[in-house]
């Protein structure tokens, strides 16, 4: 049973929290049974329950290309002429829905696509291990699909690293690369401002996370035998980040359940199916990450090779680079995006923004995306659109 008193909470917001409960339960007490016994239930069930993936329920769906560790999903739109965008979701324990409020703002003046990276319990061993480098490949892939003179790439979080990477070997390579580029609050060099995140990568060598955060998957799942970094580990690693704000938000919402506040009850329930919603990762694209970005910072350090090949944001010449930053973001310190701008010497324009007040999940979700962030985004698209 957990104790929300001074005694166990190191966080002085903890002790302000202990007199809310003791007079909300107060309060709760003078309710009757019934509605009593359904908040216990309720918060019961939503703390055990499996969570699904969500589904994206915005338009229309198609699947462009199916791979065994991803899968490239098109939002059917009626209107046509549009400008074509990539976004390229994170891998990093949640569904690509994560990032539903960015596709449903891009939507309104944009032809999108979607990576929807596969959950790698379900992916059978016979497909073989994924591995960060696998990752970059399936991306090129797929720009090169949606012919790259005619695309523009958005990236949030996570893949910021490897789709830099794919957009630089395309280039190298003499291919054709995107009309636009967007990274959006990802570790590009993550020396800078490290965070709760990043200082646990350096505080343990590699070995430490193969141990510790590698298991296999068990019976049950076409994945079985895999290893993989489980999802369940990330969010608890998610959770204890803030964990006075995630508890604050279930004493919340049992008081709601208790009070028949449908609306509060109707806002968490929202919230939580999406967050609790996770997927396991393949252990060698995990390994991988935490090993090149986190602890070698092998993008920044210009040392990256992908199947042998140097990665050199340099030899980006024709596509214009956005990167936008969080003030508050707590996950991908501040200028660990920017630094894209230091490496990507070459590039024909450049624009970088911070979003002020603006913690990590504020910069593609919610009204600060929707409101502050997306029309600038849309508008650099724009800008460098066809004729």
């Amino acid at each position: 049973m957990l104790r929300f008193d001074a005694e166990c909470c190191t966080h002085s917001t903890s002790y302000n929290f202990t007199f809310d409960v003791m007079a909300s339960f107060t309060e709760a007490l003078r309710h009757a049974p019934v509605p009593l016994v359904r908040a216990q239930a309720a918060l019961l069930h939503r703390i055990t329950k499996v969570y699904p993936k969500p589904a994206f329920g915005l338009v229309a769906e198609e699947v462009v290309i199916t791979r065994p560790f991803c899968r490239l999903i098109h939002f059917k739109q009626v209107r046509t002429g549009l400008p074509r965008v990539l976004v390229v979701a994170p891998l990093s324990g949640h569904h690509a829905t994560l990032v539903r409020d960015t596709v449903a703002a891009l939507l309104a003046d944009h032809d999108v696509f979607i990576t929807e990276w596969t959950d790698a319990r379900e992916v059978s061993l016979d497909h073989g291990s994924f591995s960060l480098d696998d990752y970059v490949t399936e991306l090129r892939a797929f720009i090169r699909h949606l012919e790259p003179q005619r695309l523009h790439v958005v990236a949030v979080c996570q893949p910021t690293v490897p789709t830099l990477a794919a957009i630089a070997l395309s280039a190298a390579a003499g291919e054709a690369t995107p009309r636009s580029l967007t990274l959006m609050g990802g570790p590009v060099d993550a020396r800078r401002s490290p965070t709760v995140v990043d200082k646990l990568a350096t505080d343990h060598p590699i070995a430490w996370f193969e141990a510790n955060m590698i298991h296999r998957v068990p019976e049950g799942y076409a994945g079985r035998g895999r290893r993989v970094y489980p999802g369940f580990l990330q969010l608890a690693a998610f959770v204890m980040m803030n964990p006075d704000k995630h508890a604050r938000a279930y004493w919340t919402y049992w008081l709601d359940q208790l009070r028949g506040n449908t609306a509060g009850v109707e806002l968490h329930e929202k919230f939580y199916d999406e967050y609790n919603a996770v997927l396991d990762m393949d252990a060698q694209y995990y390994l991988d990450t935490v090993r090149l970005v986190f602890q070698e910072f092998a993008l920044a350090r210009g040392t990256w090779r992908v199947a042998g090949e140097l990665v050199e944001p340099a030899k980006i010449t024709a596509t214009p680079l956005f990167t936008i930053e969080g003030e508050l973001d707590d996950i991908s310190g501040l200028g660990q995006t920017e630094a894209a701008h230091e490496l990507c010497t070459h590039v024909p324009a450049r624009r970088h923004l911070v979003a002020e007040g603006c913690g990590h999940y504020g910069l593609f979700s919610g009204s600060r995306w929707r409101d502050s962030i997306y029309p600038d985004v849309r508008d650099f698209i724009r800008s460098h659109e066809a004729p």
